[in-house]
């Protein structure tokens, strides 16, 4: 039977970090996912710098052969009403592909890959796990977002009231459709349901243009995400219809998820976690960071992989998002009618200072919150650990 010391189920950004993370120690580390890359990912595809600083990649290093589209501002708004631009004058964020960007960090990972394979079994076994009847590891850690193999397989809820459903197409645009979409690929369009219940999002990343619309009520979401492309085409956003078929996809929320992250033997990292931002929704900043502090916490855990021995990683996370994903937004909101909470938050929006200030800044690009290099990780897991 073959063996290693940590299995990482899931080749995303969550599974490549933690595995990056974990490079030249010594363990043996590899990566099991049920696809062959590079593969197509259901993902808006954004990332901010701190995700490339935390990486230690070098943006023109990455762009070499790569789509990395630098966004300057943003334009936002409500369905059905007027938008705001917000101009920052220089780089804010990047549009990506997600099989470009997974491909990448997957390979430059360092561990041995293991593709494709499904997790199909997972047994204990003295000292660790049994994978698949072939693979004896010492540590599993469940990177196979929100319906990952091992949460299911140690007894994580799949599914469930708390999860954000989205539907979304990604596609390349030909010369007619370019011309149709007065899009700027430096300035992706953000619009909120009337409920303020979700966001519709349409990103454009040089020729190819990605169009989604997330909520967290699921039910009718196929008619909120074509009356959100019917806004598109009346406003002279786009001319044409969606050629690509819409893909769903599921999230849980930090602060909203049930799931634990630390079990005997067993870590969740990721979407798995449950760890995407409660106001935007973005999980690759979440899923890379919560990665390398699951690697850190392996490595001071030398070999103890019981629960009591992996517990740094759930102050850890406590440490670097919070302990409930709530702002004070979130507080009023659960507190006040749903008419209200629509009505407020339309006359917010046609704020540019609540714009600027709190949505753009505080909730999507995290602004305010530093990028986690390798020393700060440290500093937080020894805080972590008193």
């Amino acid at each position: 039977m073959d063996a290693c010391d940590v299995l990482i189920v899931g080749g995303g950004p969550a599974g490549s970090a933690c595995a990056w993370g974990l490079g030249n120690s010594g363990l043996d580390v590899r990566i099991l996912d049920k696809q062959k890359f590079p593969r197509d990912k259901v993902c808006g595809g954004w990332i901010t710098p701190a995700v490339l600083s935390e990486l230690g990649i070098e943006a023109s290093e990455y762009a070499r052969g790569r789509l990395l589209q630098p966004i300057t501002g943003f334009r936002t708004g409500c369905i059905g009403g007027p938008a705001i631009d917000t101009d920052y004058g220089r780089t804010v964020s990047y549009g990506i592909r997600r099989r470009e960007f997974d491909e990448y960090l997957l390979r430059r990972s360092g561990a041995r890959l293991l593709e494709p394979g499904a997790l199909t079994g997972l047994e204990r076994d003295s000292g660790g796990w049994i994978v698949n009847g072939q693979i004896k590891t010492r540590l599993v850690v469940g990177a196979g977002g929100h319906f990952c193999p091992v949460a299911k397989l140690t007894g994580a809820k799949q599914t469930g009231e708390n999860a954000v459903v989205a539907q979304e197409a990604e596609f390349e645009m030909d010369p007619q459709q370019r011309a149709g979409c007065r899009i700027r690929p430096e300035f992706p369009e953000l619009y909120f349901c009337a409920d303020m219940k979700g966001y519709g999002w349409c990103f454009r990343k040089q020729n190819f243009l990605n169009i989604g619309l997330g909520r967290m009520d699921r039910r009718r979401l196929s008619e909120h995400v074509a009356a959100f492309v019917r806004f598109l085409q009346a406003t002279g956003r786009i001319a044409f219809d969606i050629p690509a078929a819409l893909l769903g996809h599921a999230y849980l929320l930090y602060g909203v998820s049930e799931r634990q992250p630390v079990d005997d033997g067993r870590l969740l990292i990721g979407d798995a976690a449950g760890l995407a931002y409660k106001q935007s929704g973005e999980g690759i900043r979440p899923a890379i960071e919560s990665g390398l502090l699951a690697a850190r916490a392996v490595l001071a855990a030398q070999g103890n992989y019981s629960r009591l021995g992996l517990q740094p990683y759930e102050a850890l996370l406590r440490k670097r998002f919070g302990t409930s994903g709530q702002d004070w937004a979130s507080k009023v909101g659960q507190r006040l009618p749903s008419a209200w909470i629509g009505a407020l938050g339309r006359m917010l929006l046609g704020t540019r200072w609540f714009v600027r200030e709190v949505v753009i800044d505080r909730w999507f690009l995290h602004a305010s919150e530093p990028a986690m290099d390798g020393y700060a990780a440290g500093r937080l897991l020894t805080r972590a650990v008193r």
